[in-house]
This record gives structure tokens, C-alpha cells and sequence, in this order.
């Protein structure tokens, strides 16, 4: 079976074949310029302490990270939104390995910007059955050091391809989080993580269990 980056390479490959020239030209060099000036520095460190949240799930229930933790270590994943292709896949293949994470006892949870009504969609849409919380205006993200700014130039691609960041984030920021998966064991302490500026890379669901095993 292909492995997840496999897969994202394929979006990507389909994408530089099928989109308008200056739409892929502005794509790609926003994110070629995020990339350039990210300093992994400044996000959260392995070793560093989780920051507590309370966020609201798919359904509008408050989830805190206190109540998660105290069941024991959590895998935590950030993504772009239900519209993004590369984190739907990624979603899709950590709900493949889903059973061997419960299986270690570790608690999977994934963080958005959407707003619960869109991030409901995802978990329907994936068929997930691990929470998805809402990060409303990337306030956790930011804490994280994990926000991605994005320019104004990518507005009109985003328009044209009918992605209402606005309308799906209940906020006009247009930030995105950077797609991160950290490890936390069950005291709180981030144990690996997982974060690239790049969209397109994303951790492989076998990385993480391999993280899990080494706790």
C-alpha cells in the first residue's frame, strides 16, 4: 500500500498538471516563501510542556486537554480545513491506524480552525472516529507557534477555487495552522513532534507509533 507521502505526492503531481499557471505559480510561491523564513525555533519544543486548552468538538461539546490527558499519553494533529485535499488524506490514514493507537492507550485528537458545523463535515466526510476540535481564530495554534500568515496574493486562487475561509473560519484572518502532530505523554510533556512548513509533508501514522512505542 502507498505510504501517506506517496499519496500527498500524487495531489501534488495532479495539481502541477491541472491548475491555471498563475494560479500554481501564486501557490507555490507563497509557500516556498513561508517555508524560507519559518524558524522551527520559535514553535513548541520537544520537552516543553503541552499548553493547557478547552476547544469544542464537531458537536459543540467543550474537550479539555486536563480531562485527555488524565486517560493517558495523546497524539495531537493540527490541519488546514475539510477543503484541504493533503489533510484529508492525512486524516484518513491516521483513522487507518486508529485501533493500534487505542490499542497502546494513547488518545488521537485533531485541531482546526474550522468552526464545528465544517469540522463536523470532516469527520463525516472521513468517517473519523476521533474527536476533531475547533480552533477558532488559531488562538491554541498561535500559542503553539504554529500560524501561518497568508498573504493577501493567495486570496483570489482561494476564491477561485471556492474555499470561503471566512464563511468556514468565522474569522477573515485568513491564517492557517502549519499541519503539526506532537506526542504528549501523560504528565503533559511534548515527547516528538512532528512539524514541517510545508503543506505537503506530513507525518507517517507508522512515524507516530514508533514514537508511542519508544515512550
Amino acid at each position: 500500500m502507498a505510504t501517506l507521502q506517496a499519496q500527498l505526492d500524487n495531489v501534488v503531481e495532479n495539481f502541477k498538471t491541472h491548475a491555471p499557471e498563475p494560479v500554481r505559480n501564486a501557490i507555490f510561491k507563497a509557500t516556498d516563501d513561508f517555508v524560507a523564513s519559518f524558524d522551527p525555533k520559535a514553535t513548541i519544543q520537544v520537552g516543553d510542556t503541552l499548553p493547557s486548552f478547552t476547544l469544542t468538538d464537531a458537536v459543540g461539546k467543550q474537550v479539555s486537554s486536563a480531562d485527555l490527558l488524565a486517560k493517558g499519553p495523546i497524539v495531537v494533529t493540527f490541519y488546514r480545513g475539510e477543503w484541504c485535499p493533503f489533510c484529508n488524506l492525512a486524516l484518513g490514514a491516521l483513522q487507518k491506524r486508529l485501533p493500534e493507537f487505542e490499542a497502546k492507550g494513547v488518545t488521537l485528537v485533531a485541531i482546526t480552525p474550522e468552526l464545528p458545523n465544517s469540522s463536523l463535515s470532516t469527520v463525516e466526510k472521513n468517517a473519523l472516529k476521533f474527536q476533531v476540535l475547533s480552533d477558532v481564530g488559531n488562538k491554541y495554534a498561535a500559542k503553539l507557534g504554529i500560524v501561518w500568515q497568508q498573504p493577501d496574493s493567495l486570496r483570489e486562487p482561494f476564491a477561485k477555487f471556492g474555499n470561503d475561509l471566512k464563511a468556514r473560519n468565522g474569522d477573515d484572518s485568513f491564517a492557517l495552522p502549519v499541519p503539526a502532530t506532537l506526542l504528549v505523554d501523560a504528565t503533559g510533556k511534548v515527547r516528538n513532534t512532528f512539524i514541517d512548513p510545508d503543506y505537503k509533508k506530513r507525518v507517517e501514522p507508522s512515524q507516530v507509533l514508533e514514537w508511542i512505542d519508544a515512550l
